[in-house]
């Protein structure tokens, strides 16, 4: 008997890796019939960072990413509002990367094949249904589009790692339907331009209704980027927003009129919206905090168990630090449920709360602050919003999601 894992994005794969160098038997189940790189730019903080060091993957991080070096906040203006050192620029002793996220789980599921042999996971199995059997779990496994049954499956623990519109989850919480929209749309996309700032920025412009947002995560031999940007805009309460997909195409008409005079001396906005040849479109959506995540032998990791919108960046760290919390549950109390909720009663409390925070904007919430005050720009920032209260709310939210340097450096590395 061994672990079931439903679902290869990066929390099913990272849990993989930390599964097989604690020797634990795993079988990961993937829907797609392959696995091909999905997504634009996403970061990765410390906390999350010195897991996949334990688990050796440094050097091919420093290969596929870019080690972040600032995070900066501009008015709709132009103005600077506030910025900080980020990784071991800020004294961690573990960098933040800004990586494509496609690289990222290419990555990990050539590390994974690579040491625990391609067969480890399955493509083209959708979970249909399971029960619990005295002795274990029996999942029965479907073609995705044909619902032709493939196999059964028997299995001590099953783990939902399959995304915000987990199946897992959905059998779990049945009546709990769509996810939740912020009123936000997004729309992203990757353009090669010259460094800005540092060369190596995150840029967070604007406020919460109208905001730009971009980073590097990728170095040219010539010196320059691959800068990975989103913007995002509030529509009406009424709109109706089309089921979250990836891969949705956006037209640069529908952005352009709000951004095409956001050109400042450190960065052209508009051009890099306007020289993007594939832009992506969906809404910002979460899942409401859940008061329980495990059933027996079943539990919810990632963005099944916590689907955060995307502020403070830390949706694939989490589901990073998930994997290697329940691992070392299930290499203490073994693949059973007591494991299982072990695991839970680590991680529930304190993601939900991140889920939480982020609804009042996380750490952007300065920029809404600073819109509200000075909408028309300001001279300087300290007569409109002082450092201290801007350090005071950025340092809160590191230690609500996890990563506030001191305590981090301090502790024992999950995984090593």
């Amino acid at each position: 008997m061994s672990v079931a894992i439903i679902g290869a994005g990066i929390g099913g794969l990272s849990l993989g890796l930390c599964l097989h160098k604690l020797n634990i038997p795993f079988q990961i189940y993937e829907a797609v019939k392959e696995i091909k790189p999905l997504g634009v730019g996403i970061n990765i903080q410390p906390h999350a960072v010195r897991e996949l060091y334990a688990l050796g993957l440094k050097d091919d991080l420093n290969k596929i990413g870019i080690r972040s070096q600032e995070v900066a906040y501009y008015s709709r203006q132009g103005g600077l509002i506030w910025s900080e050192p980020r990784g071991t620029f800020a004294g961690y002793n573990w960098p933040q990367y800004s990586i494509n996220r496609g690289d990222l789980q290419i990555l990990l599921y050539n590390e994974l094949t690579k040491r625990a042999g391609s067969k480890v996971i399955k493509v083209n199995a959708t979970l249909k249904h399971w029960e619990n059997k005295s002795n274990g779990l029996e999942m029965v496994l479907v073609d995705r589009k044909s619902e032709t049954v493939l196999f059964n499956h028997k299995a001590s623990i099953m783990i939902g790692c399959d995304g915000i519109n987990s199946t897992v989850r959905s059998e779990l919480y049945p009546i709990e339907g769509f996810a939740n929209w912020s009123g936000i749309m997004m729309w992203r996309g990757t353009t090669k331009g010259p460094k800005f700032l540092s060369g190596k920025t995150m840029v967070m412009v604007g406020q919460r209704n109208q905001k730009f947002v971009a980073y590097p995560i990728h170095e040219f031999a010539d010196g320059e980027v691959l800068i990975n940007w989103i913007c995002d805009l509030k529509f009406p309460n009424d709109y109706h927003w089309t089921k979250q997909d990836w891969n949705l195409k956006g037209e640069l008409v529908d952005l352009w009129p709000s951004f095409k005079d956001w050109t400042f001396s450190w960065l052209d906005v508009a051009s890099v919206i306007k020289n993007t040849s594939d832009i992506y479109k969906y809404p910002m959506v979460d899942r409401n905090p859940l008061n329980r995540w495990t059933f027996e032998r079943v539990t919810l990791l990632g963005d099944a168990a916590h689907a955060m919108y995307p502020i403070g960046s830390n949706g694939a760290s989490q589901a990073i630090l998930d994997s290697a919390h329940l691992a070392r549950c299930l290499e203490q109390y073994g693949l059973n449920g007591d494991a299982l909720c072990h695991y839970e009663n680590i991680r529930r409390p304190s993601v939900n709360k991140i889920v939480e925070t982020n609804r009042l904007d996380g750490p952007d919430k300065i920029l809404d602050i600073v819109a509200e005050k000075a909408p028309n720009g300001f001279k300087n920032i300290n007569d409109v919003m002082p450092h201290e209260k801007i350090k005071q709310i950025a340092e809160k939210y590191k230690v609500i999601a996890g990563f506030d340097a001191d305590t981090l450096n301090s502790s024992n590395i999950i995984m090593e």
